[in-house]
Order: structure tokens, then C-alpha cells, then sequence
């Protein structure tokens, strides 16, 4: 679904209409739709290491607070030059939590939305993140995104607890019957118990460790 573009002359953007010029729109919540790629990063790094790095075969991923990244949202036009020099972008990672209002839950994945598809439109590879709290955000969590693609998780944070990792599977359990991909980027862990069965059926798991992880790894060595 297309949405006309109405002229608002002389009125500031203040919601940043820009990004989502020309979109598509999918679901009850109008997400802006972003298209599939068939890409698969040969690194990543994180935004905010990524805007002074000069390391350029990496997909930029915002899977860190995202206090280190909300200046993408405030500011798109100033970072677009850094991030077209990458190989790609996965959309940002902006938090949903079980305890956030959903109405936040839902801003927020629009704004990943809204901010991949630009980022498309301007000639960016870009690889969807897909982000999910509890079943209430099963309803918007996957719109916008194209079926039987590549999508991006995240893992890292959110499976070492009891009841982290439970939520977890049961999104991820959602995501996977809803848009059936062919692959999955994961940063952080990619337990055999939670992915081992999505593998087994044919879904491309591509695992990246964590920056903290990696740090880990450092220091042991």
C-alpha cells in the first residue's frame, strides 16, 4: 500500500516524513516496508564504531544501548555519507522491552522501518533487524518485512536468563512461521536448542559474535 504525499510548505518535518517519502506501507500500523536483499555481511561492526572507522567491507548494526545510536534518528542526513562507504547496513536495533507501553514498542520499530527504507532508497544494502519484546508485539514485529528473505536478530542480552530466553524462542518461533526466511543473521549466541531446529530445516544461520564476546576471547587468549 502506497500513502499520498501531501505539500506541507513552510512547515518544519519535525517527524521526519522524509524518510518514508515514496514508501510502502504494510500492516493495521502502516510500517514502512522494506525490501528484500540477498546479502550476507563478511563482517559487522557497530554504529557507533562505525562512524569513525575505515575498516568499509563490514554491514553496520546498532545492536548496542541505544543511546549510541538515537543521533541516526535526530540527525539521518549527517551519518549517510559515513554509512554509504560500508558494504551494508542491518536496520537499527531500537529496544523494545516487555515493560515498555506498547505504543513506544510500536514507535520505535517504525522508526527502523522508516530509517532502513531510506536508507534503500539511497542506495544502501540494507538487511532488516527484527525485534519482538512479548506476544503483544507478534502483531506489528514482522511488518514491513518481505517473506522467505534474508532478516536479522539480535541474541546478544536477550537469551541468558530463564525468562529472556524464553521469550526469545517464542518470538523467534513466530517470526519464523510468519515470514519463513531462507537466512538468519544472528549477533551473539546461536544455541543449537534455539536455532538447531530452524537450521535443520534449511534456514541459513549466519553467526556473528558480540563485541563483548570478542573481548572476552581477547582477554583469554
Amino acid at each position: 500500500m502506497a500513502k499520498e504525499n501531501i505539500n506541507r510548505s513552510g512547515c518544519k518535518d519535525v517527524f521526519h516524513a522524509f524518510l518514508v517519502k515514496n514508501a510502502s506501507y504494510d500492516g493495521n500500523l502502516e510500517m514502512p516496508c522494506i525490501k528484500a536483499e540477498d546479502a550476507v555481511p563478511q563482517n559487522v561492526i557497530t554504529f557507533s564504531k562505525a562512524v569513525r572507522s575505515k575498516e568499509y567491507d563490514n554491514f553496520v548494526h546498532f545492536y548496542e544501548d541505544d543511546v549510541n545510536f538515537e543521533r541516526i534518528w535526530n540527525n539521518p542526513n549527517r551519518y549517510l555519507p559515513i554509512l554509504k562507504k560500508f558494504d551494508g547496513v542491518i536496520s537499527p536495533d531500537f529496544s523494545l522491552y516487555r515493560d515498555m507501553p506498547l505504543v513506544m514498542q510500536q514507535w520505535n520499530t517504525y522508526r527502523s522501518r522508516a530509517i532502513g527504507h531510506w536508507l534503500q532508497t539511497n542506495g544502501i544494502t540494507v538487511i532488516p533487524n527484527i525485534r519482538f519484546a512479548d506476544e503483544r508485539s507478534f502483531a506489528f514485529c514482522c511488518d514491513g518485512i518481505s517473506r522467505e528473505s534474508t532478516i536479522a536478530v539480535g541474541s546478544h542480552g536477550c537469551i541468558k536468563g530463564r525468562v529472556d530466553r524464553m521469550y526469545f524462542k517464542q518470538g523467534l518461533e513466530y517470526i519464523v512461521r510468519k515470514l519463513e526466511p531462507h537466512r538468519i543473521i544472528v549477533y551473539g549466541k546461536a544455541p543449537d536448542d534455539i536455532f538447531g531446529t530452524y537450521q535443520n530445516a534449511g534456514i541459513v544461520i549466519c553467526q556473528y559474535d558480540s563485541d563483548y564476546a570478542i573481548s572476552r576471547k581477547a582477554v583469554s587468549a
